[in-house]
């Protein structure tokens, strides 16, 4: 794979998709979009991972039935309701899927619905049979259609996730691009938050399917925002074939590593109420996994987000997280770890370091680096902090 970067369109700036977004009338707040729609020129490739949550919502036991073939056309989303523990979820979800393509000339069994929103309220089909023709017919293989599209799957989002990608397989181009909401409810062991990825490259179900079964991990596993892991996690993608490119199955694996490298820091710029995103980096550990489940212990204290919030480099907070991993997981020696926040060493073998008013908490990203001094694995996690305006914008959510 040569020359990548990123560029404008989002999800329509692979060939052969269109997208829209429009207000159907499941959100009270008629200035806020409330359904998008993504269709595919084609019949596509399509793969999916989901939530790890026991509870999960409908329209991933009606994406997953979908899928078994590896094929797909469409994608509908709504936000402001869940479809999850409501009356009749997985019929909705189904006969959303048959006014789709009534609408687009589809099967129903090549459309994927996916819901965000409030859990446990029933929902009727009406939004949808107004929504969707409308949606429908603003289709446009745009930006603008992209955005529309981005726009209408936020919940609690500051602001919309794109991105697109352009990059050469000899000599010829290829594209990727992506639409994703999140900003609560985010937490490891998860499939993803609301991922939509679309592709003009060739590529076959199987590989498809794998490519993304291996980049999660890497990638939306290794962030956390609030230590919550959502009912509806869903990351779909979909390969039209436009491009007539055919990349080997690890160059695909590497376009899409990007691609979705690029979102999950997009995911902890953009949580909750959040003034800093912090990395927090782990090494000197025995094997990788002790080194992840540390990075991952730190990333969910609250107490330390809270103190990020505050500007206040708080080390005792963060060998007190290490501290709460078993130690047949992370075997470590608590008196030889030491912990750096943004440069400044305040931890030095388990104890005191330089002063920590010494460490400069204004950049809006923050580094905290780890050493267990154990090893040589290392991992990287995700996370931001916590303020008022988290707790403002939960307590407020259904309203």
């Amino acid at each position: 794979m040569e020359n990548f970067k990123l560029i404008p369109g989002g999800i329509c700036a692979p060939a052969g998709f269109s997208a829209a977004g429009v207000h159907c009338g499941i959100r009270h707040n008629h200035s806020k979009l409330d359904l998008a729609l993504i269709k595919a020129d084609v019949r596509c490739a399509g793969a999916g991972c989901y939530t790890t949550n026991k509870v999960y919502g409908a329209p991933i036991t009606v994406d997953s039935e979908h899928l078994k073939d590896g094929y797909a056309q469409a994608i509908v989303v709504n936000s402001g309701n869940a479809n999850t523990c409501a009356p009749n979820g997985i019929e909705l979800a189904k006969e959303t899927c048959e006014i789709v393509a009534k609408e687009l000339g589809i099967s129903a069994d090549d459309v994927l619905p996916s819901s965000t929103g409030v859990i446990g309220q029933a929902m009727s089909i009406e939004p949808f049979a107004k929504g969707i023709p409308e949606a429908a017919a603003k289709l446009a293989a745009t930006e603008a259609g992209s955005h529309d599209a981005a726009t209408a799957i936020m919940t609690t989002d500051t602001h919309s996730k794109e991105v697109s990608i352009e990059f050469t397989i000899g000599g010829k181009t290829c594209r990727m691009g992506a639409i994703a909401k999140g900003s609560g409810m985010i937490h490891p062991n998860m499939a993803t938050m609301l991922l939509f990825i679309t592709t003009d490259a060739k590529v076959e179900p199987a590989v498809l399917q794998a490519a993304l079964s291996s980049v999660v991990p890497a990638t939306f596993n290794q962030i956390s925002v609030d230590g919550d892991t959502s009912t509806n996690d869903t990351v779909l993608l979909l390969a039209s074939g436009a491009s007539g490119i055919e990349p080997e199955p690890d160059e695909f694996n590497e376009l899409v590593a990007k691609a979705t490298a690029s979102l999950a820091r997009y995911f902890i710029g953009g949580g909750e109420g959040a003034s800093h995103y912090i990395r927090v980096y782990v090494s000197g550990a025995t094997p990788e996994e002790a080194a992840l489940a540390c990075g991952r212990a730190v990333a969910a204290s609250n107490l330390l987000k809270c103190a990020t919030s505050g500007n206040d480099p708080n080390w005792g907070r963060i060998v007190s997280s290490l501290g709460t991993v078993p130690s047949d997981v992370a075997p470590y020696d608590s008196e030889k770890v030491t912990v750096d926040v943004n440069g400044v060493r305040i931890c030095e073998n388990g104890g005191a370091g330089r002063d920590r008013s010494e460490v400069d908490m204004t950049p809006r990203e923050v580094h905290i680096d780890i050493d267990l001094n154990a090893g040589e694995a290392e991992a990287t996690v995700w996370t931001d902090d916590l303020t008022h305006e988290y707790v403002h914008i939960n307590a407020d959510y259904e309203s």
